[in-house]
């Protein structure tokens, strides 16, 4: 038995409610190894799970959480491909925000060498993120002009490299423009535009006449609207998120979502055919039950060789509160990572 730390929720509702209690953990079942977590990575879809706006949270108690590195230092009777010691980067179906995690033998993938905890710990959840929509929905091809929303976040700044082995035309847009000179000088975006009343013309004029094929949309409302508009005959726009849902505070202010809700944008499916332009949505839930193809993913991800992703943000695991806060502020440029020990 270990004694283990974890944060979590009684019930989804309020981000206070999350709390920091000590638990024990048996030894990993015969499939199942143990790792010793050393960095956790944070997501949105853990904000919307603590707060209840995720369908895929659990009922009752949970632990939030869907991504870690660390060390393993069990392992079970069935498992022969992993030794203890081995450095693993690993995602779990909620449960990473704790100190120790029994995993099955499939869902960690080894750590390389070269990178750190934290960046092993930003990698899978955001890296498969953009991978499966950018490829598998999106049909990314050589020299596609391909518009990335919230472009300075760890599923931006991934698919801006993973665009770039296609010699794609990228546009990031930011909420923020203090992001804009970190992901045109360090990042190579050819485009960042902020996000403001003015939006759609900036993209007009940063596209200059190309085709833009692609949208990874994150964003909702207005924006979404723009871009499909802007969007040229056999486009594609891949939703995996909607920002404007989100909350600064511990939980949702249900009036204004319900106002969003009435107000969100509608597209017409009868219309479709005529226009030529898809849009199609996925939950990385569905691909993390979908082992034999989530692996299959990951081996097509690593071949392309991607720099580790940028760690912008690093907090103690005591801090898990403040390091959710500044998360959900939207002012942080890259993956925000809880250490645990050492």
């Amino acid at each position: 038995m270990i004694n283990r730390q974890v944060y979590r929720m009684p019930k989804a509702g309020s981000i206070k409610e999350l709390q920091l209690q000590t638990e024990e953990l048996g030894p990993p079942a015969a499939d199942e190894v143990c790792v010793k977590v050393r960095a956790i990575g944070l997501n949105f879809a853990d904000i919307f799970a603590m707060q209840g706006l995720y369908s895929a949270t659990p009922k009752g108690p949970f632990i939030p959480g869907l991504e870690f590195a660390g060390e393993i230092v069990a392992v079970g009777e069935q498992v022969t491909e992993w030794q203890v010691g081995d450095r693993v980067m690993g995602a779990t179906k909620f449960g990473g925000y704790v100190s120790h995690i029994n995993s099955h033998h499939r869902y960690v993938i080894p750590l390389p060498n070269e990178w750190s905890f934290e960046e092993g710990a930003g990698f899978l959840v955001q890296g498969l993120t953009a991978y499966y929509a950018l490829t598998a929905l999106g049909d990314l091809q050589q020299g596609m002009s391909v518009l990335i929303h919230s472009a300075a976040g760890g599923v931006g700044i991934l698919a801006n490299r993973i665009c770039k082995k296609y010699n794609a035309y990228t546009i990031g847009s930011v909420g923020d423009a203090r992001k804009v000179d970190f992901l045109l000088q360090q990042e190579g975006y050819d485009q960042v535009l902020v996000r403001d009343n003015a939006f759609y013309d900036k993209l007009m004029q940063a596209l200059d006449g190309r085709p833009l094929r692609l949208i990874m949309e994150c964003i909702g409302g207005k924006i979404l609207m723009q871009g499909w508009k802007a969007m040229a005959p056999m486009g594609r726009m891949v939703v995996y998120g909607n920002a404007s849902f989100s909350s600064h505070g511990d939980k949702p202010n249900y009036p204004k979502l319900i106002w969003k809700y009435f107000k969100r944008p509608k597209i017409d499916p009868l219309r479709l055919p005529t226009q030529n332009k898809s849009l199609m949505g996925f939950n990385l839930i569905y691909l993390y039950e979908q082992t034999d193809m989530m692996h299959r993913m990951l081996d097509q991800l690593q071949a392309l060789a991607l720099k580790p992703q940028h760690v912008g943000q690093v907090f103690p695991f005591e801090k898990m509160h403040e390091a959710i806060h500044l998360f959900q502020q939207g002012k942080t440029v890259g993956k925000v990572v809880v250490t645990v020990g050492k």
